[in-house]
């Protein structure tokens, strides 16, 4: 997107930093607001972080935007177009905020909830204009992973957002219909559930599952999503051609599937596994592992358009 746009990003945890460097790398300004004096003091240091990632992927079209760091709410909502919204997954408070927000800004200003779970019907109770809310869900980080995912009562204001969020790099889908946890996050629930059936059955280990999962079907999935890759796996036929010859089996491996309790036993088996798979790296070290592998798909997909 062209037009240069005034962002209000609220909560300025980790989800709030990414944001924030996305939408200046892009050339918007970025008005930041927590409630918390040392989340708030931090940010601007936390917000170099994935700046400096995103340089490392390429050169920017635009002069990168302006931060503005304000404790009141109101100075911060000042001229902002759009205000992404990353409090605590917290429907109450949520609702709270939008509240406040209504009375302090004119009714065409976009609230876009970053929320990773909630639907739009449960944060939007008791808005004066609920028209205005989306639910547009980042996949974590959202600096270096581009999926956001849409949903809204107002077409236009979604279609506004999806031209939005595609001009800063991001890769906008819309959902047709309200759903818990959206799309990525019921498809990556689902695969982790059977991922725990696994070790939990001892049918492999922690390591081996993830081990099997990067050098397998993940490979594919960064290229196909899984209903394409189900039709080139039909041959010539398609996806005709393989619920034809192969539905049967497909569903057979779903009545396989299991359905996992995290009881004490299997969260043992999960941390120790992951531990194990983790071999003595810290959290810091294997977030700048997985950084420095999403830096370098980005580089190579750049290189691609």
């Amino acid at each position: 997107m062209a037009t240069k746009t005034t962002v209000a990003v609220l909560g300025c945890g980790l989800i709030g930093a990414s944001w924030a460097a996305l939408f200046l790398r892009a050339g918007h300004d970025v008005r930041a607001w927590d409630p918390d004096p040392q989340s708030l003091g931090g940010f601007r240091d936390r917000v170099a972080t994935p700046l400096a990632q995103l340089e490392q992927i390429g050169t920017p079209t635009t002069a990168q935007g302006s931060l503005h760091l304000s404790a009141d709410l109101a100075d911060a909502l000042e001229g902002a177009r759009l205000i992404q919204e990353n409090a605590p997954e917290n429907v109450p408070l949520k609702q709270d905020l939008y509240a406040r927000i209504e009375a302090l800004v004119a009714d065409d200003v976009i609230i876009a909830s970053s929320t990773s779970a909630h639907p739009w019907s449960h944060l939007s109770v008791g808005m004066k204009h609920p028209d205005r809310l989306i639910t547009a869900h980042p996949f974590n980080p959202p600096h270096l992973v581009p999926l956001v995912e849409i949903f809204g009562t107002d077409d236009a204001v979604v279609a506004w957002a999806e031209a939005f969020y595609s001009g800063i790099g991001s890769a906008p889908v819309r959902l047709k219909k309200e759903a818990v946890g959206h799309i990525a996050n019921r498809l990556a629930s689902a695969l982790w559930r059977e991922a725990v059936h696994i070790v939990a059955e001892g049918i492999a280990d922690v390591e081996a599952v993830d081990k099997a999962l990067v050098n397998g079907p993940g490979l594919r999935w960064s290229v196909l999503g899984a209903h394409m890759a189900y039709h080139l796996g039909g041959g010539t036929g398609g996806m005709a051609g393989y619920l034809d010859h192969l539905g049967a089996s497909q569903e057979k491996r779903w009545a396989s599937l299991g359905n996992p309790s995290l009881t004490p036993e299997v969260r043992e088996k999960l941390v120790n596994g992951v531990m194990a798979e983790a071999a003595g790296r810290s959290i810091a070290e294997l977030e700048a592992e997985r950084d420095a592998a999403l830096i370098a798909l980005a580089k190579q997909r750049l290189k691609s358009d």
